[in-house]
């Protein structure tokens, strides 16, 4: 049997922003952003189902099944054969949803309906934003590039403490022409789908920060190719024409990460509630247990079994996907 939740006021399904936001901000992926509701019921939460575009079409049928599987309100088509979302009371089983579409490359999320849409961003760059590690590619310009790219893996999986981990493998760059970070940064590429989730966030009066355990060297960059309004990183350190082997002090760590997320919405003005974080390793715990949506994004085993929502097969256009934007609303 199932049980209605109690009915809702429509101004219970206001998100958590300013009123400067604008209705743009908070409404529903449905058309004229009316709430997902069945009959004079609001529905609390929202499936939504995502498949990673190069590797499968999600179809009707499969919505459909998912749907029964939740007892869900009418699906709502978000991208026609990628993304789509259904309107339901509880959060369904989600072993039972993915054998509903027989583990297809598709990503499950289940989010509030209600402060759906996000007053701020904050990303991680390597390898959320950027498909690389930077560091471990500048230090393949160094012949170091085996013996960091452990020590990285070993960080990222939460094995090392990020900052001890941090000041090592710099240690191991000392040295290195500074010319090497312009040649690491042309052979660094930009994450499938983060112009997008930017520039449809920042459309819509959300801010968006790059806050990252890597350099300001890349992130100042990266910020300026993608149109992040504002970027914290770790600074390296050099005598004007080679590498020193050191970090200015504070390392940017896990924690520096959790705070940037505060002091942003607060300068925001809006609840933790209305903060969307998103990264993929050990580094990123901390914020993304903190923010109102918090992703993991491929990410490490760590932080993948902490994650409230997990993107595992589609790229960061399922963010937007997730906080109800319909692709024909996004912007690059």
């Amino acid at each position: 049997m199932i049980v209605p939740p109690k009915r809702c006021a429509a101004a219970r399904a206001r998100a958590d922003l300013p009123e400067a936001v604008g209705p743009a901000t908070i409404s529903s992926g449905l058309a004229g952003g009316a709430e997902h509701a069945l009959g004079d019921w609001v529905m609390k939460f929202v499936l939504v189902l995502v498949a990673a575009r190069d590797k499968v079409t999600l179809t009707d049928t499969m919505v459909a099944r998912v749907r029964e599987l939740a007892a869900g309100g009418p699906p709502v088509w978000l991208s026609p054969g990628e993304a789509a979302e259904i309107p339901c009371m509880n959060p369904p089983d989600f072993a039972l949803v993915r054998a509903a579409i027989d583990n297809a490359p598709v990503d499950v999320m289940c989010v509030r309906d209600r402060g759906r849409r996000k007053a701020v961003l904050v990303a991680d760059m390597d390898s959320t934003i950027v498909t690389s590690e930077t560091l471990d590619e500048l230090a393949a310009e160094a012949g170091v590039g085996e013996r960091v790219a452990a020590i990285t893996a070993r960080s990222m999986a939460g094995e090392l403490d990020f900052a001890d981990a941090l000041r090592e493998r710099v240690a191991l760059l000392e040295g290195l022409d500074v010319a090497a970070l312009e040649r690491t940064w042309r052979r660094t590429a930009i994450m499938p789908g983060a112009r997008e989730l930017v520039a449809t966030m920042r459309a819509h009066g959300a801010v968006t920060a790059l806050v990252s355990g890597g350099f300001t060297w890349f992130t100042s960059r990266v910020a300026a190719e993608v149109g992040f309004d504002t970027h914290r990183a770790n600074e390296l350190l050099d005598d004007g024409t080679r590498l020193i082997g050191r970090v200015a002090e504070p390392v940017l760590d896990r924690d520096a990460k959790r705070t940037a997320l505060h002091e942003l919405a607060a300068t925001r003005g809006v609840k933790l509630s209305a903060t969307l974080a998103v990264g993929d390793g050990a580094n990123d715990l901390a914020m993304i247990a903190d923010a109102g949506l918090g992703v993991a994004y491929h990410a490490k085993p760590i932080l993948a079994e902490a994650a409230p929502v997990r993107i595992e097969h589609g790229d960061l256009r399922a963010l937007l996907f997730a906080q109800g934007y319909p692709a024909a609303s996004f912007r690059e």
